[in-house]
């Protein structure tokens, strides 16, 4: 069984560890490569004693990416700042045990359906699926991010990868028929890369034996001026997006668009999330706070700009892209301290934001938004970049 070794190698093609006995996770025993400028380590267990693994990446240009395969989930990722100081930017856990006993999703990989499904109910070809109501925002059941056990609470088979300079980690899972309630063995591959370049790059891919909603996303909560440095509140964020899918009191779409001209989700020019995030709106008073999807303009499938983020004291600059319609914007409204983070910080209420690329919330319910129902034959392909850089 794979212990407290630790390997590290230098940037170097796969093709170059042939015939010298390396080899990537092979079946039960999880064997271990790392190629690029990378490290791995055990990192605790499963209740049921399956091993634990916590990767770390690190580009040329210096920034570093820890990632676990529980739950695909993004520990720590750092960028300099517009004096080349580094800084890690997501909220999370030093340790295994706490994602394990409560974590708002930080950092991690979300499926098979990322949002809510309204009721945990959905029909599909004429036959009604049941899933968990595991979420019950304004007193109203609903299934959130896949249920009980998501993706965010499976581990996935890692393997280390290297291609055009860039370092990555492949992840995979089988999600068999019937998980959580969906229909279908669905075969679900992701890659984290991150090139010399200051980008993080997720490409997620996914196959199924029988028609059912996918919809995967990534989860993490960011704070371009630090982890440990307060709320979010200054960020100056710009969407791409002039309608947001407005929700009712259990955060359900109406299957309205509704225009962001003269109300608080106006980002069309870059804005403050402090400025209107308490704002006298019906909208806001469902969050409590910024928890919506904005609809992506002029979505064709490719990939697109999405949205910025600027954090004025560091100078940290995040630009968004992806191929799906939609982004989900949360402003941390639900953190309250009880989180206690990394180096034993307290995440308190509004100190770390998530923008999840995205199909809509709901979408199984509502016909007229794009289709989240892959069926046998097709391929889901899902691109998000995450482009770091400093001013």
């Amino acid at each position: 069984m794979y212990r407290k070794s630790q390997f590290i190698l230098s940037l170097i093609p796969m093709a170059a560890l042939a015939g010298t006995g390396c080899a990537p996770f092979v079946g039960q025993a999880r064997q271990q490569v790392l190629i690029g400028s990378a490290t791995g380590q055990a990192w605790g267990e499963m209740p049921d004693g399956r091993p634990v693994h916590l990767f770390t990446l690190k580009s040329a240009g210096g920034m570093t990416m820890q990632v676990s395969d529980y739950g695909g989930t993004i520990v720590s990722l750092t960028a300099p700042d517009r004096n080349e100081r580094f800084a890690d930017i997501v909220l999370g856990y030093d340790r295994l045990e706490d994602y394990l006993k409560a974590s708002p999703y930080f950092g991690a990989l979300v499926g098979r359906y990322g949002n809510r499904i309204a009721g945990g109910k959905f029909t599909l070809d004429g036959k009604t699926y049941t899933l968990a109501t595991n979420n019950e925002p304004g007193g109203v059941p609903c299934h959130l991010h896949g249920g009980n056990v998501g993706f965010d609470k499976v581990v996935w088979d890692a393997q280390a990868i290297v291609k055009n300079g860039a370092v990555g980690l492949r992840l995979h899972y089988l999600s068999r028929d019937g998980e959580e309630g969906y229909p279908g063995n669905l075969d679900v591959t992701v890659h984290y890369w991150l090139t010399d370049g200051n980008v993080l790059r997720i490409e997620y891919e996914a196959t199924t034996d029988q028609a059912t909603p996918v919809n995967l996303t990534q989860h993490s909560y960011f704070n371009l001026a630090g982890h440990n440095s307060g709320t979010i509140l200054n960020h100056e964020l710009m969407i791409h997006a002039r309608h947001i899918t407005p929700v009712d009191k259990g955060l359900i779409p109406t299957g309205e668009m509704m225009p962001v001209e003269g109300t608080p989700f106006d980002f069309t020019m870059p804005t403050a999330i402090g400025k209107r995030v308490n704002a006298d709106h019906p909208q806001i008073g469902f969050g409590p706070g910024y928890d919506h999807n904005w609809v992506l303009t002029g979505w064709d499938g490719r990939l697109r700009p999405a949205a910025t983020v600027y954090e004025p004291r560091s100078g940290r600059f995040m630009e968004i892209l992806t191929t799906e319609p939609g982004l989900q914007f949360y402003s941390g409204n639900f953190l309250d301290g009880s989180n206690v983070g990394k180096g034993g910080h307290a995440y308190q209420h509004r100190t770390g934001f998530c923008l999840e690329t995205q199909h809509f919330p709901d979408s199984p319910n509502q016909p007229k938004f794009p289709s989240t129902i892959l069926r046998p034959g097709e391929v889901y392909r899902h691109t998000a970049e995450y482009r770091f850089s400093a001013k």
